[in-house]
């Protein structure tokens, strides 16, 4: 059953004009009068509905039963990192979603190669969230995560300093060196509730902004001795909390699809 998000409020026995995003995503799809389909809004859970109306260019459907299913991963774990060139942000934030991540935090930093502001910025970060959008519709998840505006390395962690944590919240710095303890180990003896992630760009945070982040509480994360690309160390962390994560908890991996 196709599944679309609506960031409108939904209820049983409800008509609804889809907005026009949903509609055309329907009528891509060739869908018919009659044809069942699944809503979510990001309040939780998700929809039934069946189509009732399709026009040259809005579609009406009516709302149906409601599901309070969930897939989010057991931790909560926010990402931070200076975005990577080319395409590459794009399939991060796509691949990020689907390994559960709750919030992404876009940054420049000092040695960043992408650089974004005013209008461009907009852009983009309206553009990865839609790519956010599509990630949630493909994996079955019901809460969008957030992609938050465009900020400097500095003014990010000007306000993460500004602002403590609740006691579950832990905050990780992906790098190296020899205050960085092994990943595995940060996650003994189980992964922690809720996560931010600080990743740096191609050529890595310089020694102002490690020193700066580690004053904020970002504690020095090992992934491995292999050196990762930008786009790359920070999937990985999620998905090894994600699975820590889902194991303490006791849940099986869903099927690929």
């Amino acid at each position: 059953m196709p599944r679309i998000h609506v960031d409108v409020p939904l209820a049983a026995g409800q008509p609804l004009d889809l907005p026009p995003g949903a509609a055309r995503h329907v009528q891509v799809l060739r869908l018919q009068p009659g044809a069942l389909i699944t809503l979510f809004n990001g309040q939780g859970g998700e929809w039934t509905a069946a189509v009732t109306q399709i026009g040259r260019s809005s579609v009406q459907v009516e709302v149906q039963s409601h599901e309070a299913v969930e897939r989010e991963i057991g931790p909560q774990v926010s990402i931070a990192l200076a975005m990577p060139a080319n395409d590459r942000m794009d399939t991060l934030v796509e691949k990020a979603v689907e390994l559960g991540v709750a919030a992404i935090q876009p940054l420049m930093s000092e040695r960043s190669v992408l650089r974004l502001s005013g209008e461009r910025a907009q852009r983009k970060q309206a553009h990865w969230q839609g790519i956010a959008v599509a990630a949630c519709e493909q994996s079955g998840r019901n809460r969008v995560p957030r992609v938050a505006p465009v900020m400097t390395f500095s003014a990010w962690l000007a306000e993460q300093a500004a602002q403590p944590d609740t006691a579950d919240t832990t905050r990780w710095l992906l790098g190296f060196g020899e205050a960085a303890l092994p990943l595995p180990q940060r996650l003994q003896p189980r992964a922690p509730a809720r996560l931010k992630l600080l990743s740096g760009p191609e050529g890595g945070l310089s020694p102002a902004e490690v020193e700066a982040a580690q004053r904020a509480g970002f504690l020095p994360t090992s992934l491995g001795p292999a050196v990762l690309r930008a786009d790359t160390a920070p999937l990985a962390a999620l998905a090894a909390v994600a699975l820590a994560g889902g194991m303490a908890a006791g849940v099986a991996p869903a099927p690929a699809g």
